[in-house]
């Protein structure tokens, strides 16, 4: 009885099984037919490449912009978080980080209008930290480049995002080191957005500190974001670090940024993502602010 049974129990584990072998395959061939699509991506350079402009909050001007590399729609990628998020663990992500540098700077400068291509603008773009400190990076293949495309690298700032955490942050700073050397500038996205981002700050000593957008959504409303914003300013103020805040949309959030004396902003409200790295403007009937601002609190009205 005690076989008969222990039979009867393996024959309906059988579907069970089953089921967990065929999702797996699942699983695997969806992986596959991503991996292909990132191939061809990049093999047939279908990233679409726009600029988002930066603008100096108190005068209105632009004084940089973003690249931004988002890929087609697909059923394999339906969003571009998603794409990056599947990159961003592949065996590809040295290989695909070198071919959005390249396009990233090649088309910048391309697109650039005629009139602006001796400005002082800086261009920044995103950098994946795990790359800058992989041994299959070559030295100086990115001076090689600008060189090429006659874009100096005072102008180029790398943006590290926090959601790609550094692990070894001694030997990630003298990896910095060697770029800062070379002219290049340093910035650390999404801060605000997580401990590990307060974290970076520390170690790492960026230029430029770009506030996630989540920190800047309603801002004008929300004291507990006032407050960690207010933080935040008086650390970069103490070392020497230039604060941009992203995600700007309303006239709201840019008046008390404005107030605040945040010195640059990037989002909607000043200018979206375009083909052109053209300049971004104020809203028409944005109010101007006195050069004696200062944060005013409000109540949360969560």
């Amino acid at each position: 009885m005690t076989k008969r049974m222990a039979l009867i129990q393996n024959l309906l584990a059988i579907p069970q099984y089953l089921q967990h072998i065929n999702g797996r395959l699942r699983n695997e061939v969806q992986e596959l037919s991503r991996l292909s699509a990132l191939l061809d991506i990049m093999e047939r350079g279908r990233l679409e490449t726009l600029f988002q402009p930066i603008l100096q909050l108190r005068s209105g001007r632009t004084m940089g912009h973003e690249v931004l590399n988002r890929p087609p729609h697909s059923a394999q990628f339906p969003t571009t978080e998603h794409f990056y998020e599947f990159a961003g663990r592949t065996d590809q992500m040295f290989r695909f980080e070198r071919y959005c540098r390249r396009i990233s700077l090649s088309r910048y400068m391309e697109r650039l209008p005629g009139a602006e291509s001796g400005t002082d603008r800086l261009v920044f773009i995103n950098v994946h930290p795990g790359v800058l400190n992989d041994s299959r990076h070559r030295s100086g293949e990115t001076l090689s480049l600008l060189q090429e495309l006659k874009l100096s690298p005072e102008r180029v700032v790398f943006e590290l995002t926090e959601r790609q955490a550094v692990q070894d942050y001694v030997s990630f700073e003298k990896v910095l080191s060697h770029y800062r050397e070379q002219g290049f500038r340093i910035a650390v996205d999404d801060a605000g957005s997580g401990y590990n981002s307060l974290k970076t700050l520390v170690y790492l000593k960026p230029e430029f500190i770009k506030l996630d957008k989540s920190l800047i959504r309603g801002i004008h409303s929300n004291r507990e974001q006032q407050e960690l914003l207010e933080l935040i300013s008086e650390y970069a103020s103490r070392s020497a670090t230039r604060v941009i805040a992203e995600g700007i949309e309303t006239e709201e959030e840019l008046l008390y940024l404005q107030m605040g004396g945040i010195e640059f902003g990037q989002g909607y409200a000043l200018g979206r993502p375009g083909y052109l790295p053209v300049q971004g403007a104020f809203p028409s009937d944005s109010p101007q602010v006195s050069s004696g601002g200062g944060y005013k609190h409000v109540s949360s009205d969560r």
